[in-house]
């Protein structure tokens, strides 16, 4: 681990504050590696593992090079999956958030028209999915003139996903003087093959896997037929009593079965998979992140994408079919320097399958007894008790880089002729507030919303029901959401 601290690197005031309340103290491995070469506007190919904090490791550094001043996109950031792409806008939007950083998402199963919107107001970063991002670009709703960087994250996955060929579609649209970073936990040979195609003397990055998947983990093997899993699963839930798990199934119906089972024996718990409506999917993972309750029984769309500092343990109901997959459901946990554990129900036909994993992490998986009657017995007073209370959640990044952020809703936009600069030097002139303490500004056509920063939200409010903008009376709210 570097011994580099981020007041070390050459990045300014605000986003320093930021990591500060994020609570990102000293760089992880791949963020030492990787923002001194970003910040020098190097092409970086890096290969490194889930969960080893590289969202970070490009975020930081782009939102310090992106100009605020810039109203279109300077920044494409491409994920395989939805759920990546909220994630990652989300971690972007709390780093450059005293920059006052816009970033979007983009992606299918939601109304184009909304992000076409959406993409009409001063944009720094868009990220989303392939496919989505290129609609976008052959509709004319995203410019791209202005991008300076791309960033392909889980670039195999990309593969995996049959992404390929729209990725490389999106990069022939792309201005030819940008900055392209490519993060993958592997590299195959197609993605080396994009690399050096259209990447100019790239700087190879690459952290050691081992150390991420045995550091920070403990991991078990637990040997049963497939017909004791349920009763097992209950008993191993009881004697470990974490604060929250997530169950990781091979399909969507055995993530129905073991959620149906646990809802009925009083378990705190939701189920994520595939077949969800997307709307359905995001409000589970925000429950989840909230602590609204404690296990998550899912399939591997939610292997990716979640980023919850204080999952403290992960159970594969069923083993995994890829290797890798292997990887990416256990990073879920052992996250942010925490510890974390993840046991493995095995039956006797997947020998194969374990000795492919242990293979490609590097050690055998230590195998364990399943837990004792009296085990069972003797932990389950304190579980009931843990069982009926809500999930403490100590590390929300974003609810701790919000807590002091208020969104005011005001009735009154574009058609109304009113622009960013009304905003700031209406609000900027009440007693006791400065520029400094106004946020990221949406304008619609008829409506516009404001961050108010610095806990400084109540005394703006309240000067606004009687201040006007621009000669307009505009009522004034806390915006819902």
């Amino acid at each position: 681990m570097s011994e580099r601290r981020f007041e070390d690197y050459r990045i300014s005031e605000d986003i320093k504050r930021a990591l500060a309340v994020l609570k990102y103290e000293t760089p992880t491995e791949v963020q030492s590696e990787v923002i001194p070469a970003a910040l020098e506007n190097k092409d970086l190919v890096v290969k490194s593992q889930t969960g080893s904090g590289k969202t970070a490791a490009y975020a930081i550094p782009l939102c310090e090079m992106v100009e605020w001043e810039e109203k279109n996109p300077q920044a494409l950031i491409l994920t395989p999956t939805r759920e990546l792409a909220v994630q990652v806008r989300e971690d972007i939007t709390n780093i450059g958030r005293f920059k006052r950083i816009k970033a979007m998402a983009v992606y299918g199963k939601e109304p184009f028209a909304k992000q076409k919107d959406e993409l009409k107001q001063k944009t720094h970063f868009v990220v989303g999915t392939p496919g989505r991002m290129m609609d976008h670009i052959e509709r004319g709703t995203l410019v791209l003139d202005q991008v300076k960087y791309l960033i392909i994250d889980e670039a195999d996955e990309m593969l995996n996903m049959g992404f390929i060929d729209t990725v490389e579609a999106i990069i022939k649209e792309l201005p030819a003087d940008r900055v392209t970073m490519v993060f993958s936990a592997t590299l195959p040979t197609d993605v080396e093959n994009l690399c050096h195609k259209y990447m100019m003397d790239p700087v190879n990055i690459e952290i050691e896997a081992a150390g991420i998947t045995t550091e920070t983990i403990e991991h078990f093997l637990i040997e049963a037929s497939e017909e004791v899993k349920l009763p097992l699963l209950k008993d191993v839930t009881v004697v470990e009593n974490p604060d929250s798990c997530i169950i990781f199934c091979r399909t969507k119906e055995n993530v129905d079965k073991v959620f149906t089972e646990l809802d009925e024996s009083n378990y705190s718990c939701e189920k994520l998979h595939g077949g969800l409506e997307q709307e359905d999917r995001f409000a589970v993972m925000d429950g989840f992140k909230m602590g609204n309750f404690r296990y998550l029984v899912a399939t591997d769309v939610a292997a990716r994408g979640i980023d919850v500092d204080n999952v403290s343990l992960v159970i594969n109901y069923d083993v995994p079919m890829e290797k890798e997959g292997y990887v990416h459901r256990t990073g879920r946990t052992g996250r942010a320097g925490n510890k974390g554990k993840a046991i493995t129900f095995a039956t006797q036909y997947e020998g194969k399958f374990i000795k492919s994993i242990e293979r490609y992490i590097g050690f055998d998986i230590p195998e364990m007894e399943a837990p004792s009657q009296e085990e069972v017995t003797r932990e389950k007073a304190a579980f009931d008790e843990k069982i009926s209370g809500r999930r403490v959640v100590r590390n929300n990044k974003t609810a701790r880089i919000n807590q002091d952020i208020m969104k005011l809703h005001f009735s009154g936009g574009k058609k109304k002729k009113i622009r960013a600069v009304d905003f700031v030097g209406t609000i900027s002139n009440i007693p006791g507030v400065s520029a400094d303490d106004i946020g990221i500004i949406t304008i619609h056509d008829t409506m516009s919303y404001v961050d108010i920063l610095n806990g400084k939200g109540s005394l703006v409010l309240q000067a606004m029901e009687n201040t006007t903008i621009k000669g307009k009376k505009l009522k004034v709210s806390k915006a819902i959401k």
